[in-house]
């Protein structure tokens, strides 16, 4: 069922010059080292402060597929590893996130003794799998993990995206398997007691078909004071051809119920979005394009997602499909930080960049003569 957002809409134009064409950029290095693949920031997570910015990643060792997947070694280690910038994505420092052990292992769960106070302005939340963990300290040290409920499927697949609501509640939009075990289909969950108990508030969307398709990796922001938009990834076998595309959907109830929105939907073939709350109150919807020429891709909404600017590209010299799942943030001064996994035609291993670009700056519309 498609829906046709009735929220109060914000009197801005998105600019109009904005075109599939690349727009001025910054490129940056998170990480990067020899032999190393490191990627997926999406699947981690991104907390910033003003300038001071962290995000998560996943760090493994490169080897080529011979069958055309991912560049890693599944014979080597890996694992989250996290980046801190202090100067609004301008240098980057890794950090091993404390939540790791000696052999840079997970700790057991554990249990939370008492609610968590999320109006700590340094708090950061990470959520993956079926665990989630909480930093009162701007990420430089992690409790737990701590284990979220499965919701009566096999599994839980969650990564980070969460909305912090209140001292004691925040909603948080995960994905869990289908009923079969198979990827995925999302929800929106939340806690009202600090993180003691988490309670399904609405599975976004229909399941998909058990035998081939999924929903995953949600990226959500408020809209208006009861709803949600929350962009998410889908793929699936349809008259026999396969296709990966994003999708839209809407909560007009506070994440009870979901309808999917007729626009956008973007043919990226298969890479998840992040949809960003700018402090001039529009939106910025980021996304990897796999398609040639590879690259990174974003739109920009003036009205809560009613309609969007023309797609403009952020980079358009990637060297394979296998980058993206970006997240990104606002710096102090108003740009954009999109921080994503990346390599060059040259340049086979996949480091984790940062690419910082101007949103400009909104239009008034003209209001019509009567």
């Amino acid at each position: 069922m498609r829906y046709a957002v009735l929220l109060a809409v914000v009197v801005l134009a998105a600019p109009s010059h904005l075109s599939a064409q690349s727009i001025p950029t910054q490129h940056t290095v998170v990480y990067k080292e020899n032999d190393r693949f490191a990627g997926w920031p999406a699947n981690n997570g991104i907390w910033n402060w003003g300038d001071e910015i962290v995000v998560g990643f996943t760090l493994g060792y490169h080897k080529k597929n011979p069958r055309g997947g991912h560049d890693i070694d599944g014979d080597k280690p890996s694992g989250p590893m996290q980046a801190r910038s202090m100067d609004g994505g301008e240098t980057w420092k890794a950090e091993k996130p404390s939540f790791l052990d000696e052999k840079g292992k997970v700790g057991s769960v554990q249990k939370l003794a008492k609610p968590i106070d999320f109006s700590n302005p340094d708090l950061a939340l990470r959520f993956r799998s079926n665990q989630f963990f909480v930093s009162q300290d701007r990420c430089h040290t992690w409790a737990g993990p701590y284990e979220l409920p499965k919701f009566g499927r096999p599994e839980l697949l969650a990564r980070t995206d969460y909305l912090v609501e209140g001292k004691q509640r925040v909603t948080a939009f995960v994905a869990a398997a289908k009923k079969s075990g198979s990827e995925g289909q999302p929800l929106c969950i939340r806690t009202e007691d600090g993180g003691i108990t988490w309670n399904l508030v609405g599975w976004i969307g229909e399941q998909p078909p058990q035998s081939y398709g999924y929903a995953i990796m949600p990226a959500t922001v408020r809209v208006g004071e009861t709803g949600y938009l929350s962009m998410i990834r889908r793929g699936g076998t349809f008259d026999g051809q396969k296709k990966w595309w994003l999708e839209a959907f809407l909560s007009p109830d506070d994440g009870k119920s979901w309808y999917m929105l007729d626009e956008p939907q973007i043919d990226n073939a298969g890479n998840p979005a992040t949809l960003t709350r700018l402090e001039d109150g529009r939106l910025a919807l980021t996304y990897g394009w796999r398609k040639s020429p590879y690259g990174m891709r974003a739109r920009l909404s003036s009205n809560d997602g009613q309609s969007w600017s023309r797609e403009f590209s952020l980079r358009s010299d990637g060297g394979s499909w296998d980058i993206g799942y970006p997240r990104t943030v606002q710096r102090a001064d108003g740009k954009l930080v999109s921080i994503y996994y990346f390599h060059e035609a040259d340049q086979p291993l996949r480091y984790i960049a940062c690419t910082i670009w101007d949103p400009g700056r909104p239009r008034r519309r003209q209001a019509s003569a009567n």
